[in-house]
């Protein structure tokens, strides 16, 4: 599978079908890591949840 960089297009929220220039995150901190919580600068649904990293990683 090829992965193709296509600068000419914004990719559209599966919210608010709002054009994403931006997008948000927050970090969330726990006892053994942190995570990445993204989200839509429009409507602020959670578009996606990074993986867990543990302490070792930062």
């Amino acid at each position: 599978m090829e992965l193709v960089s296509k600068e000419d297009i914004q990719p559209i929220c599966p919210h608010c079908q709002q054009p994403m220039s931006s997008l948000f995150f927050k970090v969330i901190r726990g006892f053994l890591g942190k995570r990445y919580v993204y989200f839509c600068p429009h409507c602020h649904k959670v578009l996606g949840v990074s993986h867990r990293k543990g302490f070792w990683m930062g």
